[in-house]
Order: C-alpha cells, then structure tokens, then sequence
C-alpha cells in the first residue's frame, strides 16, 4: 500500500509554532493568576476573636522588674492573697515581671482545647528568659472570661549583661511565646452559616476576584449557587444535600482554584528603605531631575596646655569644627513608557538614588500622574 505524504509550507508550520506557543504562554499566565479559594478568601464566622489579660512571669534570674515597682509589689501581695498568703506591701524582688498576655482564639473552639499566648514585657525587665508564667485569665472585647493561660516562657534569645556596660543581645528577650499554653474556658459560639447560606469574605476585596469565584463556585457544582455580593464577599446557598451536614461542601469549595487578580499597589517603608513592587505597576513618561546636598560636621577635641615648669596658664580643652559640603549636581533622567515590574525595576535602579530619595521620587510620581499605581507607605 502507497502512503502518500503530505507536505506542509514551511511557512505554514513557522505559524502553527507561533499559535502553540501563544497558547501554551496563555495556559501558563492563567495558571500562575490561580489561587485556591481558601487561599484568597474566609469563612465569615471564623474570623479569630483577640483575647488580652495581665499577668506575672515568675522564676526569673535577677532580670525582672525594679525591686522598687509598686504596681509588681500590689500585683503579688493580690495572688498569693488568693492562697492565704499575706505579706508586706513593700519587699524586694526582681525575680518577678509584670506581662501583657495576648493571643487569639477561634470563636469556634471548643471547651478545653488549647491556643497559643504571647507574654510581653510591661515595665523594666531586661529578659523573660527561664520565666513561668502563673494562671492568668484573658478576656474578649466584652470582658467576657474565656481562656486561662499559664506555662514556661520561650523567648528563643537571651540577653546578657555584665560590668562596664557590656551586653550581649540575641532577638528580643522581653517579648516571648508559650505554646499550647491557654485552655479556652468558654465557648464564643462562632457560626459560619446563616439560613442555610455561607459567604466568603476576601482577604484582597477585588470585583473580578470575587466575580470569578462565584463562576468557579457554580461551574464545579452545576447550580447557581453562589453570587458575588459587592467587591469583598460571595455569598453561597448551601445545595439541599448538605444542609445537615455543610463541612464536606465547605472542603470542597476550599480546594477549588479560582483565578484572581488585585490592583497595581507599590508599597514602601519610609523606616527601612524597603520598597516593593507589585505586578501591573506601570510607569507613564516623564522626566526626573536628582541631586543630593550632603553636609558632614564633624568635631574633634585637642589638648592645650602651657609649656613645662610654666607658672602660668591652664590646660584646657579646645574643639576644632570641620564642615564639609558636597553639593552634587542633579542630573535630569528620562523615565519612558514601562509596562511590566522587571522595566519599573530597571528604571528605579538607572536612577542611581538610595532607597530612600527612590521612595521620595516615587510619591512625586505618583503626584504627577505618572505612577499608575496605588502607592501606600507604611
């Protein structure tokens, strides 16, 4: 049997290449835009509640508070008061601090489950390092009692002090971590449906998020049920088979991935010079002139004193002022048109400025119009 062959243009072939490989770019760029649903959004009514309390670190090494704080002194005569115990109002010790305990608490765990509480330091102790912390109770924004926190305190640092003012300080030994270290006492009652309907509240509000997800919501289980209501949540009717039971249908929805987008931001940090840049961020055509004015004053001491067996005069000290100035000249640069980050980022690093004069020439772009881009400062 005679196969006869079938040729192609070369031509021909060069496009089908091209319309693969447009597509295949596309696949891609739709895939890295997915996120999974309980990645961008949360289940209204499980929101974590904080929890905050006042309590005393013991077993401390000579680190706590002032052996002469008042507030310390009332807050032990008031605990060991609790076990009969009285003592003196005024008593010497620095084994003991004084902490804020805060964490946050699922409103729906249950009764004898256990959080996480963080400790930190209030008044003048150098370190919580090998501290205990005793029973203390943390309430809700209500004052409502509903965990009870005690346990030994993780700082994961340590500060030493010796003579001479030397010391040595590892990560912040004031504030510290107790794991597992609250037993919640009183349920909150948390619910995450109302009326046999649900809604996600999104963590980045965003209308062609939330559009989205209530498409993907739909497609997978063949029914309208879910709406996006407004930029920030979609509201979701929960199907007749999982109304006495909603957990499998909630899991399911989780694990859907959903396409997402957000709005051009760059955020900077005035404090530290950070500066990010997010996607979509695009810069319009203009020109910025740079130049820096640097003073540097600096001040050194000499010694004068009069000449040897002299009877007369006395030694003083006597400082020399140097000033210098370094005006350098601005130099006009031209931003053209960018489209994607890496062209924003090649352009801020043309501009040869520190972070800190680039975050100033950003808000003036942003003021002339030229930045589009939300740009929030921290």
């Amino acid at each position: 049997m005679k196969i006869n062959k079938i040729q192609i243009p070369v031509a021909q072939i060069s496009l089908l290449v091209l319309l693969l490989g447009l597509l295949f770019s596309t696949v891609n760029a739709m895939a890295a835009n997915e996120s999974r649903i309980k990645d961008l959004a949360r289940l209204q009514g499980t929101t974590r509640e904080p929890l905050s309390g006042y309590g005393l670190v013991v077993g401390l090494n000579g680190s706590g508070d002032s052996a002469g704080s008042e507030m310390v002194h009332n807050s032990i005569a008031a605990v060991l008061e609790k076990h009969n115990v009285t003592v003196p109002i005024q008593f010497g010790t620095k084994n003991t601090a004084a902490v804020m305990v805060s964490a946050t608490m699922d409103p729906n765990a249950r009764l004898g489950s256990t959080i996480d509480i963080k400790v930190s330091s209030m008044l003048g102790a150098s370190s919580l390092e090998g501290g205990t912390l005793i029973m203390t109770p943390m309430m809700d924004h209500q004052g409502r009692l509903c965990v009870l926190a005690e346990g030994s305190v993780s700082i994961g640092g340590f500060n030493i002090k010796s003579g001479g003012n030397n010391s040595y300080r590892k990560n912040h030994s004031q504030v510290g971590t107790i794991p597992n270290g609250g037993i919640v006492k009183v349920e909150l009652g948390g619910q995450f449906t109302h009326n046999n309907t649900l809604t996600w509240l999104l963590v980045n509000p965003d209308f062609d998020t939330a559009d989205q997800m209530a498409r993907t919501i739909n497609a997978r289980f063949g029914m309208e049920l879910a709406k996006a209501a407004g930029n920030s949540a979609v509201e979701v009717i929960i199907p007749d088979d999982y109304q006495d039971n909603p957990v499998p249908f909630i899991a399911d929805m989780g694990k859907l991935n959903t396409t997402f987008d957000a709005i051009a931001k760059v955020v900077v940090n005035e404090r530290t010079g950070t500066i990010i840049v997010g996607k979509n961020v695009k810069l319009r055509e203009a020109a910025v002139a740079h130049g820096t004015l640097k003073v540097v004053i600096n001040t050194y001491y000499d010694v004068s004193q009069p000449g040897a067996f002299s009877r007369v005069g006395n030694t003083v000290v006597t400082p020399e002022v140097n000033t210098d100035v370094q005006d350098k000249d601005a130099r006009v640069l031209r931003i053209p048109d960018t489209n994607t980050v890496a062209d924003v980022v090649g352009v801020l690093n043309d501009i040869g400025a520190s972070p800190r004069d680039i975050i100033a020439i950003l808000e003036a772009l942003k003021r002339a119009g030229s930045l589009q881009a939300d740009l929030e400062i921290m």
